[in-house]
């Protein structure tokens, strides 16, 4: 009967232990890991923008660091036709679907691994959404970004203020790479008129912190797409 005893009090000891860390102020937001997959639900209903696009969304965002880029697979509510959001480091972006496409110019290339803590983040407490008890972080006055205390994976995030814009993270695989190099590839008809296609985003020589372009960068991304689409 010790046995059963001290298996029971081991299992508490840890479930003490990891409820104890969850407790404690992080000194930062975790930082992404360099490759996954996530399944983002994105509710654009109370932007502050015009958009002609349905405003429910999901997407399947592959985040591939060490090849510096990223793809946002976007199926809208009851549409066969997805748009193809994919990032590449140099600050293009290709926004594509079967017939249309446009290209955004940034300053700035694809969101770092690090992006949330570099520049400053603000601690704003702990919240539960989603019935998950988070970590709560301001990044440069418009952003509040959610993680989990406990494993410290994304959440969710809003921006806030400016245009209403909601993404909540319906699941998240650590290591998922999509190999398939043509699902990364702009098709052809995103190059047959790159002066009606091409938008480009400069910011005027504004002098502001990697991390405050990287937010800058993050609200463009989605306001540009749900506004042009």
């Amino acid at each position: 009967m010790a046995w059963p005893l001290l298996q029971l009090l081991l299992i508490a000891a840890t479930t003490t232990a990891a409820a104890s860390s969850s407790a404690t102020t992080p000194d930062g937001p975790a930082p992404w890991p360099e490759q996954f997959h996530a399944v983002l639900f994105t509710n654009l209903t109370n932007v502050s923008f015009a958009s002609t696009s349905p405003p429910l969304r999901l997407h399947d965002l592959y985040y591939d660091w060490p090849r510096r880029r990223n793809l946002n697979l976007i199926r809208y509510q009851l549409s066969r036709d997805p748009l193809y959001d994919v990032e590449w480091n140099n600050g293009t972006s290709f926004y594509f679907d079967s017939a249309t496409c446009r290209t955004l110019q940034f300053p700035v290339g694809m969101l770092r691994p690090g992006w949330i803590a570099e520049g400053g983040a603000v601690y704003l407490g702990r919240e539960t959404t989603g019935g998950i008890d988070c970590h709560v972080w301001g990044k440069a006055d418009f952003i509040v970004y959610y993680e989990d205390a406990l494993t410290r994976r994304p959440v969710r995030w809003n921006f806030i203020d400016v245009t209403g814009i909601e993404q909540f993270v319906m699941s998240f695989e650590v290591g998922v790479v999509l190999e398939d190099d043509s699902q990364w590839q702009a098709p052809a008809h995103c190059f047959l008129d790159d002066a009606a296609n091409k938008t480009n985003e400069h910011d005027d020589h504004v002098a502001v912190s990697n991390g405050v372009m990287d937010a800058l960068r993050l609200f463009r991304k989605f306001a540009g797409a749900a506004a042009a689409y």
